[in-house]
């Protein structure tokens, strides 16, 4: 432990990890304390301009530089994987610290909502039997992910003193489930061109995760082009998508003028402008008004589709899962009593199993949503939403995931283009005690119910298991010389089932 050497050691210890623990084969430290709160920290080091390299140097200063993770340099799969192999191996020799470590570990993931994103659908699909929750470091532009738990949208400090207290708050802090949603699109093979998505110059983290399937998926229809993918904050189509599209774009081609949290969201309300988000009746074609372009259908009860009448002024449609957008802005708001009643709609809990869908028709709409009470065209809840494309309305949409756009071409000779999004499954957050997050299962919710069914997708054997990954990882089985003859280690296993990891080793925000 030679970086525990200040008057914080203390403090420090109770986040610090052992190498042998980190680094399979390693000589184990004599008599390690148990750690109260013990880490393993994601930095996505071209986040936040200069911020993310200066947040990797100042927690490698303080915690063991192995379990500081610069995710430039290596995947959040292939870590992870190393580690509960490891931490499998050690207990079942018989080693208590191991598995203590493994009992209160907590992970921070530091960067934008796509790198937030890409870790929640990595320990997702590890389907550990002790998944750590996951607390995450607002370091992007809209930080809705942050927000929504409580951790700020702010940039924060990268000094030391900054740090220790990012730690103090994330060892206080309370899980929460949430629930993440599966996002399904299918069309025809085009007689010419393709429809793969088109990403702003490079492939963000969502589009790792939202790719074409394979041959041998069971989502794989024979003529047709599937891609499959998953989805934590939100899911949006139209006119928002188009303009997030093009400020990715233009940060890719000039990173030096996207150095600051500021100037960024500046920059992005004159691309706003550029773009006619604030006069898109003039600037914005009606056929790429969501009405025009596709049918919407909702199912709140099990086996019931519902088509949504949807205005033809809306011009951008949000699938929310949390109270935050558009850098914690959210859309939804508090429905009154009335709304509640007339029209079966709750506040927006996180881990209900229900998604809020919303419209805008343009910006001037959105700015409603720094009112008082401001709230979008709420057009429905539910457990599953789906988009049916009419024929030759276009020949592509933008679409946008967690905050990661891409231009979606579409067929015009197709009347078979469909998007579906449903409730998969849930993961462990880390949330402070302000959090503006609301869970179903609080006592103090009036929407409390003991009994309430989680809606875990996971244990439905009808779905296969494909559709029930998330999409963020490819296949990895514990090896059998690893498991223990009298049948304990299904009790005592790290790791449930199997592990997935993509083929996509890095990933740049």
């Amino acid at each position: 432990m030679e970086n525990l050497n200040s008057e914080s050691d203390n403090i420090l210890k109770e986040f610090y990890v052992p190498t042998y623990i980190l680094v399979p084969d390693s000589q184990a430290e004599r008599s390690p304390d148990i750690p109260s709160c013990p880490v393993l920290v994601f930095i996505n080091s071209k986040s936040g301009g200069q911020l993310g390299g200066n947040l990797l140097v100042t927690y490698r200063s303080l915690l063991n530089k192995q379990q500081v993770f610069d995710l430039g340099e290596e995947a959040p799969d292939s870590v992870l994987r190393r580690l509960f192999l490891n931490l499998e191996k050690l207990k079942l020799s018989g080693d208590e610290f191991a598995n203590k470590i493994e009992e209160k570990l907590r992970i921070i993931v530091a960067g934008g909502d796509g790198t937030a994103g890409w870790l929640l659908g990595v320990v997702s699909d590890l389907k550990l039997s002790r998944p750590p929750p996951i607390a995450t470091v607002p370091l992007g532009t809209g930080n809705n992910l942050p927000f929504a738990f409580g951790w700020g949208k702010k940039n924060p400090g990268t000094d030391r003193q900054s740090v220790i207290s990012f730690l103090e708050q994330v060892r206080k802090a309370k899980e929460m489930l949430i629930d993440s949603w599966h996002i399904l699109m299918r069309m025809r093979i085009p007689s010419s061109g393709s429809c793969d998505p088109i990403a702003p110059l490079e492939l963000p983290h969502s589009l790792h995760a939202f790719h074409r399937v394979s041959a041998t998926d069971e989502l794989n229809v024979e003529g047709c082009q599937t891609f499959r993918g998953g989805f934590w904050n939100y899911f949006s189509m139209g006119m928002d998508a188009q303009v997030s599209y093009a400020f990715h774009s233009e940060r890719k081609l000039h990173p030096e003028k996207f150095n600051n949290q500021l100037v960024n969201q500046s920059t992005y309300a004159k691309i706003g402008c550029s773009q006619g988000w604030f006069c898109a009746s003039l600037f914005h074609p009606s056929s790429r008004n969501i009405a025009q372009l596709a049918k919407v259908k909702v199912m709140k009860r099990h086996g019931e589709w519902k088509e949504l009448q949807i205005h033809h002024s809306i011009r951008s449609i949000i699938c929310l899962n949390l109270p935050s957008f558009s850098g914690g802005l959210n859309p939804w708001g508090t429905p009154s009593t009335t709304k509640r009643r007339d029209r079966d709609l709750t506040p927006p809990y996180v881990d209900d199993g229900l998604i809020e869908v919303v419209g805008f028709r343009d910006a001037w709409h959105g700015l409603v949503l720094l009112a008082p009470n401001g709230h979008g065209t709420r057009l429905a809840q539910a457990h599953r939403v789906r988009f049916e494309f009419h024929k030759g309305a276009a020949d592509h949409t933008f679409m946008r995931i967690d905050g990661e756009p891409w231009k979606q071409p579409l067929p015009v000779d197709d009347d078979t283009v469909v998007v579906e999004i449903s409730h998969l499954r849930q993961v462990k957050m880390l949330a402070t005690s302000d959090c503006r997050s609301k869970s179903f299962r609080d006592p103090s919710s009036n929407h409390y119910n003991d009994e309430h069914d989680d809606g875990d997708s996971d244990d439905d054997e009808s779905t296969g298991e494909e559709f029930r990954k998330f999409g963020a990882a490819a296949t990895f089985k514990i090896p059998d010389e690893m498991k223990e003859k009298d049948g304990s280690s299904r009790r005592r296993s790290g790791l449930k089932g199997f592990l997935r990891f993509l083929p996509f080793q890095k990933r740049n925000a």
